[in-house]
């Protein structure tokens, strides 16, 4: 998938590049919409309405596709994707705890992007760091052995990393 951060606009070009690439199949639907995510990051109402036009598919099919298969979204993401694990490990160690105490600090529960667009926090099952448990991701960084206040603290210094990183720039 794209970077979070990089939101480029919505183009007719685009999806129908996209969609004649797949050959007008509406057999390809969901590979059409995967690299419609690809492009913007998720798959936006326009494009659902575009490929519906093109491929004789209609729209409601289309959404149908996007809202069952949990790989699609229909919002965009914030600068920032932060993975909360809910697996077995994580969840026994306190899970839901981290994802309490991160909603404030990001402005975003689970399943939300913040109003300011810097975060989307999403509820995955496993991150595969048991070990680590409980652990959240954010981008390609992984942090584990949380807990409310060590997931406060790991946000802060976060925060702190991204404000040098733009000043350096």
């Amino acid at each position: 998938m794209k970077a979070a951060n990089t939101r480029e606009k919505f183009s007719i070009p685009v999806i129908d590049s996209i969609v004649k690439k797949h050959s007008i199949n509406p057999g390809s639907m969901i590979a059409v919409l995967q690299d419609i995510q690809e492009k913007y990051g998720y798959v936006p109402a326009e494009a659902i309405l575009r490929v519906s036009k093109e491929t004789g598919v209609p729209a409601a099919d289309i959404y149908g596709i996007v809202t069952f298969y949990a790989q699609f979204r229909l919002t965009p993401l914030g600068d920032h994707l932060i993975k909360i694990c809910h697996g077995t490990a994580c969840h026994l160690n306190g899970a839901e705890l981290i994802a309490e105490s991160l909603a404030p600090v990001v402005g975003a529960k689970e399943g939300e992007t913040s109003v300011d667009k810097r975060y989307t926090v999403e509820r995955v099952a496993c991150l595969g760091c048991c070990s680590l448990a409980p652990t959240i991701m954010i981008g390609n960084e992984t942090y584990g052995r949380l807990t409310p206040d060590s997931v406060r603290k790991v946000m802060k210094e976060f925060e702190k990393q991204q404000a040098a990183s733009t000043e350096s720039k």
